[in-house]
Order: C-alpha cells, then sequence, then structure tokens
C-alpha cells in the first residue's frame, strides 16, 4: 500500500466515525418539581448505550470530567448528575445545589435519580448502566430496585449502608434478579467488607465484586490525577463489566 492510499484509507475511516458532540448541559426536573443539573456527554449516536453517572458526598457532575470521554471513546454516551446533596467538591459548585440554597440528605436525592433514568428512557434509545459513587453507589440499587427490567447494568463504587438504616442497601441489591451488578471499593478492609456484603446479596448471577490493588474511595479510582497507582486496573475492571452490555 502506497503512503498515498495508506492516507486517503484513514481519511474514509476518520470522515465516516462519527464526531463526538461537545458536552451538553441540560437540567432535569425530579417528582418533587426541583430542578436538576447535569451534563450529557453524547457520542453522536442516541442508540448506543447510556451510563448515567451520579457522584460522592459533597461532590458534583464534576467528578466525571475526565471519566465520560473516557465512556464515550468506548462507545457509551453518558450523563453526569449534580445531585441536590452535594457541594463544591472536583473543583465546580454543584449547581442543584447552588440552586436549592442548601445541601439535602443522601436518600432526598433519589428523586434526582429517577428523573436521570426517567430523561435517559425518553433520550436515548440504547441500554442503561447506571453507576454510584460513595453515597449515590447506594442509592443506585435502591433506583434498580424501583425500576425492574430499565437497567441493563448497575455499577456501584464504594456502596454502603449509609442511608439511615442498617440494610436498606442489602433489601434493595436483593431484588436485582436479571441486571449485571459491578462493585468496586477503596482498598481497605473496611470498605472491602461493606462491598461484600451488598453483592453477596445480589441474586443476579452477573455480578463481580473488584478487589482493588490501590484504589480511593468512590468513582474517583477511575481518575488517574486521584489513583495514579491503580486506575489503569479500575478502568480494565470496568470495561470487561460493560463489555458485554454494549
Amino acid at each position: 500500500m502506497t503512503l498515498f492510499t495508506r492516507l486517503l484509507a484513514f481519511a474514509l475511516v476518520t470522515a465516516a466515525a462519527p464526531a463526538l458532540a461537545a458536552p451538553q448541559q441540560i437540567t432535569l426536573t425530579a417528582a418533587d418539581k426541583v430542578t436538576v443539573f447535569a451534563t450529557y456527554y453524547g457520542t453522536g449516536d442516541k442508540a448506543k448505550p447510556i451510563v448515567l453517572l451520579f457522584h460522592q458526598a459533597g461532590g458534583s457532575g464534576a467528578e466525571y470530567a475526565a471519566i465520560a470521554p473516557k465512556l464515550n471513546a468506548l462507545g457509551y454516551n453518558a450523563l453526569a448528575v449534580d445531585q441536590r446533596s452535594g457541594g463544591d467538591l472536583f473543583g465546580r459548585a454543584n449547581r442543584t445545589v447552588k440552586a436549592l440554597g442548601r445541601s439535602a440528605g443522601y436518600r432526598a436525592a433519589l428523586p434526582d435519580l429517577q428523573a436521570a433514568l426517567d430523561w435517559a428512557r425518553a433520550n436515548d434509545s440504547g441500554k442503561i448502566v447506571i453507576c454510584g459513587s460513595s453515597y449515590s453507589a447506594s442509592l443506585v440499587f435502591l433506583l434498580a430496585g424501583a425500576n425492574p427490567g430499565k437497567l441493563a447494568g448497575v455499577m456501584a463504587f464504594s456502596p454502603g449502608e449509609y442511608l439511615g438504616s442498617a440494610h436498606a442497601v442489602r433489601d434493595a441489591a436483593s431484588k436485582l434478579k436479571n441486571v449485571a451488578v459491578f462493585v468496586s471499593s477503596a482498598s481497605s478492609r473496611g470498605e472491602i467488607a461493606a462491598a461484600r456484603a451488598i453483592v453477596d446479596a445480589v441474586p443476579s448471577a452477573m455480578k463481580t465484586q473488584l478487589v482493588p490493588k490501590h484504589a480511593p474511595h468512590g468513582a474517583s479510582a477511575l481518575r488517574a490525577d486521584a489513583n495514579p497507582a491503580g486506575y489503569k486496573e479500575v478502568w480494565a475492571a470496568v470495561e470487561r463489566f460493560l463489555a458485554p452490555l454494549h
């Protein structure tokens, strides 16, 4: 193959590939009429699967600013949500909290997750995966349990019984019979044990627990800046989990 034909072939492949759109700022309306702010990272193809991204305590959707583009590169659309329980962790103010004038309790944010799921079902036609970090890693089990048949997968980074009950998350996890579940944690005994208790409650045969060699709390384990020694290991596990769901 000549240099000219190689360049021509590259140009044709590049032209055929869908262009990634710039991140789009959107608003959702929760069932209690609270306006919820989010950022949509699109691949340019709404038939692709979508991953709904929920942040940890004190944070915002900015937790996923470097993660969502990686999901796009893997062929997934993504929606990063600012839940009503959060703050300015990760370098940006939580817009939903700012509009409300206060940060709410963890469980109060569940309608925000539901609003994101409803939006995804109305606006994207691909499979839906939900992803939580810390307190929202617990809430995603409640969301999945309340929406049977609507999800292809659940990813939870550092879940625990954070919701005011000793077993609320495990009770919700026990309802997940036909959905793929991935759970990870920080590389600490306490978090690994908390994650294992939740995974053990899941009846689905499609479940995975990653025990990482190096990982901080929450979905920040996927960020090179927050987990330089271990982010590649965590990403490799996530990619293996997501591949059958595409």
